[in-house]
């Protein structure tokens, strides 16, 4: 496997935890509680700790003088291949947690099978990772649950972020090129043999929290070719701005 394929299989991972990182972190200090205000900066900063090990590796694969920071901050906006559900905006704490949930659950079956990687690094990043995941996971898997058998505000504007939220859950089982290649070589996951797991988790934890799966027929895609919403370029231009200001900064 070239090492292009391969960098650009690893940002189809990395990208998605660097920006629901960056959402997260959008949070901090406005969380509706001491403890969950502290616990999504912590979820922000597990993310962002996953995204530093994976793109590491990428610069050390690239051959060239970059860094970490150089990959993070000063690539253009169709140069990232995360998904659209990532980047999606805080729109209330409903939403938040949603995101979180759908992403969780996928990133969680993700990385129980990236950890049989044969590329060394790449299971070694998921091993790590996978602690941090979980606890994600259960994390919003119970607020999911909260919101949803809570009040019947509560459980409205959770319905309400599920159902708009829903329609970006497909891309997360879609294949690149870049992908099947990895997983020809035995490196990446092939993410269409999780999906039937996703749903079954997500339909049981839905339920329990006396919410309805959305009956969605049309998804939107495009995040994994670097296509973006409109949401995307606001994210980066706060991501990168004081990089972008003072290049070559150091503290």
């Amino acid at each position: 496997m070239k090492n292009e394929n391969k960098i650009q299989y690893i940002y189809g991972i990395a990208d998605n935890a660097l920006i629901l990182g960056q959402r997260l972190s959008e949070l901090c200090g406005h969380g509706p509680s001491l403890e969950t205000d502290i616990a999504t900066t912590n979820m922000a900063l597990d993310l962002l700790g996953q995204t530093r090990s994976y793109y590491q590796y990428v610069a050390q694969l690239s051959g060239e003088e970059k860094t970490e920071d150089d990959i993070a901050f000063l690539r253009t906006e169709r140069q990232y291949k995360n998904v659209l559900l990532v980047e999606q905006p805080n729109v209330h704490f409903g939403y938040v947690i949603t995101r979180q949930f759908l992403y969780d659950v996928f990133h969680l079956l993700l990385l129980q099978e990236l950890q049989n990687s044969n590329d060394e690094m790449l299971s070694a990043i998921a091993k790590k990772a996978i602690k941090e995941v979980s606890y994600h996971q259960r994390f919003s898997s119970d607020w999911i649950k909260r919101l949803g058998d809570g009040t019947d505000e509560s459980r409205e504007k959770v319905q309400e972020a599920v159902n708009d939220l829903w329609k970006f859950t497909d891309e997360l089982f879609h294949m690149t090129d870049d992908d099947k290649i990895a997983v020809e070589s035995g490196i990446g996951v092939d993410v269409t043999t999780l999906k039937d797991k996703y749903h079954q988790i997500v339909k049981e934890i839905l339920e329990e929290a006396t919410l309805m799966v959305p009956e969605v027929k049309w998804f939107q895609k495009g995040g994994k070719q670097g296509v973006h919403s409109e949401h995307m370029g606001y994210l980066l231009a706060d991501l990168q701005y004081m990089q972008r200001t003072y290049p070559n900064m150091k503290w």
